[in-house]
């Protein structure tokens, strides 16, 4: 007799933007540089908290700095969010699925909203580079692991 085994269930609810902020707080002397060839700095992160009846909400959170010689040209922060339902799925399952793969679901919806933002802003295309969220959860993984073997 073969055992069946348990399958866990995955389905997007809602895909929304929970928060957005775009700065140019040096604008319009800023369009006027000579070059255009910003530092640019992004910071990504992503958290998730569990709803009711096996619901969760992840939170892909960006923000990104573009300077020109130290002034600010603009600066874009978007908290690109979904529901999501998993149903059956053993707890290193979840926190997977929670930290990588719902991120990554997310962020091509981010990418546009940041791409939108800075050009209606009047600043050439700003394009993120792909992430591999799944590298990201192992290191956070591994950085927790090691937080916990110093403390005990």
């Amino acid at each position: 007799m073969a055992e069946e085994q348990a399958q866990g269930q995955f389905s997007i609810q809602k895909v929304y933007v929970k928060d957005v902020s775009f700065e140019t707080p040096n604008s319009p002397a800023i369009f006027s540089e000579s070059k255009w060839e910003p530092d640019v700095s992004v910071q990504l992160n992503s958290g998730a908290a569990q709803l009711e009846n096996e619901m969760h909400e992840v939170v892909l959170s960006v923000t990104i700095t573009a300077k020109v010689d130290d002034k600010i040209a603009y600066l874009v922060e978007v908290q690109q969010a979904g529901i999501f339902q998993l149903k059956g799925f053993e707890e290193g399952q979840l926190g997977h699925l929670l930290g990588a793969f719902c991120p990554n679901i997310l962020f091509p919806y981010v990418r546009q909203e940041i791409s939108g933002m800075v050009a209606r802003g009047g600043f050439p295309q700003m394009l993120l580079q792909p992430v591999n969220f799944d590298a990201l959860y192992a290191q956070r993984m591994q950085k927790n692991q090691g937080q916990e073997e110093a403390t005990h």
